[in-house]
């Protein structure tokens, strides 16, 4: 399992980030002291610092100097608001250091995170021979459905999530995924607009969309033929029947 190391002043914020970590990852939490910074890794060997910035000021930048000059190699996330990132500029300048606006919600944190170093699980852990596993985003404003589906492919797949179409398109700025499961009936921008968005990015448009869809009428059905997915899937969702489609969609990609 994936490491993370999470420093800052124990508060809701620190509490609400390892909240939204550990199911995925191993985390250990620690004083963002850099007096403490050496032992901490040493014991935590992380493949990942998050550094909470919430009381977090200037007279303390020498953490920061410390993690660049001594572990340039682990990449770190802050978590602050504009103004607490503004006492810090000086260590955006790079790749090592990448700064999430605060307010933040999880799966926005979990998103970044799989980013940077993948999903929890080590590649150790996957199969022989079977190679890295493919990255599946999935898109539905229902929270209880994204963690359902998360829950039946994250054993085959990296499964990235996200609650809508614009945060969707936010995080594969971050990292493109393999294939993405899109909600066809979503608030404000729903599947259609967001397949269009995908299409006209040169980056993305190449990705295969399976549509997912709770409404079986003829009208609805063909609405969404007309957009030409790799593949269209009746809610609730069916573990085989996602599967079957997303290893379909990928084999002619």
């Amino acid at each position: 399992m994936k490491r993370i190391l999470l420093l800052g002043k124990m508060n809701d914020v620190l509490k609400e980030l390892n909240k939204a970590l550990t199911d995925n990852y191993r985390v250990q939490i620690g004083s963002e002291n850099v007096e403490m910074l050496s032992g901490l890794i040493t014991v935590a060997e992380p493949d990942l610092i998050i550094i909470s910035l919430v009381g977090i000021y200037e007279d303390q930048e020498m953490l920061f100097r410390r993690i660049r000059s001594d572990y340039p190699s682990i990449p770190v996330i802050t978590v602050g608001t504009t103004e607490e990132k503004k006492r810090f500029l000086q260590f955006y300048d790079g790749v090592q250091f990448e700064n999430l606006i605060r307010p933040i919600d999880n799966m926005d944190v979990l998103n970044a995170v799989i980013g940077k170093i993948g999903e929890g699980s080590s590649g150790g852990e996957e199969v022989a021979g079977a190679g890295a596993k493919k990255t599946v985003l999935v898109v539905d404003d229902n929270g209880p459905t994204l963690r359902t589906i998360k829950g039946m492919l994250e054993d085959r797949y990296n499964v990235m999530i996200a609650p809508s179409g614009m945060k969707a398109m936010t995080s594969m700025g971050k990292r493109k995924p393999d294939i993405i499961l899109l909600d066809y009936e979503m608030p404000v921008c729903d599947g259609r607009q967001t397949l269009e968005m995908i299409r006209a990015d040169d980056e993305l448009s190449d990705i295969p969309v399976i549509f997912l869809t709770g409404v079986n009428n003829k009208e609805n059905i063909e609405a969404v033929l007309s957009l030409k997915p790799a593949g269209y899937l009746l809610k609730p969702p069916v573990k085989d029947k996602i599967i079957e489609n997303i290893d379909k969609a990928l084999g002619s990609k």
